[in-house]
């Protein structure tokens, strides 16, 4: 009984501890799955900016094209209409000249008519090119602030990038920590179970055991019970009978006094020497 006791006991002792580094177990496991999850969603994270930022830039540098073709384009016909106003100059200074050196009234009217028409053209000409200029500043804003953007995002792609491969270690030890954790479990698991097992068998026959002892005692309990029942009714009835009993121990001097008479059987006895004399007279014979 002692040493299942002390089974049950140390049994008990093994199974927390089983339990205590199953829980150990499931936590370090936890923690890993834990750091491989933020890793590998880290990666995906990563990727998936670098891949979207990938697309910005390559969205910004179509943009960048284009408005860098629309600059070029505004500052070639700028160009080209600087080089006509230069020209448009030259010819209103000789048309002016010509209408100052002209004597013939109608050829001074020709030239007056051609001056105002180029007059007209300079204009025409400057408002042009301020147009074109104040375009061709705005779309020089867009390049810059673009090209701004697109040398940040692939700032920002080349330093994620590099953020990757320390990532990508740190899932690989926490799957390998997460792979070595989870035998752990399972072996720690099947401790707990065994000991589980083997503390409810021990248990079942301490129980039983304990069971057999509360009856046998029960049992003597009432046996014990019965006899001193039987004991105390026993009393009871031999406490009744007493009375008879000494009413039958008075008689008893009748029977002493009769008993006094045997003395007589002796005196009968001592006649037994007349016999001998007999005896001895047949001898003499």
């Amino acid at each position: 009984m002692a040493s299942l006791e002390r089974l049950v006991i140390q049994l008990r002792q093994k199974k927390q501890e089983a339990t205590k580094l199953k829980k150990k177990a499931e936590k370090q496991l936890k923690e890993n799955r834990s750091i491989e999850r933020r890793s590998s969603s880290g990666l995906n994270s990563i990727d998936r900016k670098i891949e979207s930022e990938r697309e910005d830039v390559s969205d910004t540098s179509d943009i960048l094209t284009r408005k860098t073709s629309q600059l070029e384009s505004i500052e070639r016909l700028v160009a080209a209409a600087e080089e006509r106003l230069t020209r448009e100059k030259e010819a209103i200074e000789q048309t002016e000249q010509e209408i100052e050196f002209s004597d013939n009234p109608e050829e001074k009217q020709n030239a007056e008519v051609k001056l105002r028409s180029l007059n007209d053209s300079v204009q025409e000409l400057i408002t042009e090119i301020k147009s074109r200029q104040k375009t061709a500043k705005k779309i020089s804003d867009d390049v810059t602030q673009y090209s701004d953007f697109k040398s940040k995002i692939t700032s920002k792609i080349q330093k994620q990038s590099k953020s990757k491969p320390s990532l990508r270690e740190t899932m690989v030890k926490s799957h390998k920590a997460t792979e070595k954790f989870v035998k752990e479990l399972e072996r720690r698991t099947k401790a707990e179970d065994s000991t589980k097992k083997a503390l409810e068998k021990v248990s079942g026959k301490f129980q039983e055991l304990l069971a057999n002892r509360r009856k046998a005692a029960k049992k003597a309990a009432a046996t014990r019970a019965a006899a001193a029942k039987k004991r105390t009714a026993a009393k009871k009835k031999a406490a009744k009978k007493r009375p008879a009993k000494k009413k039958a121990a008075k008689k008893r001097p009748a029977k002493k006094k009769a008993a006094k008479k045997r003395p007589a059987k002796k005196k009968a006895a001592k006649k037994r020497p007349a016999k001998k004399k007999a005896a001895k007279k047949k001898s003499k014979r």
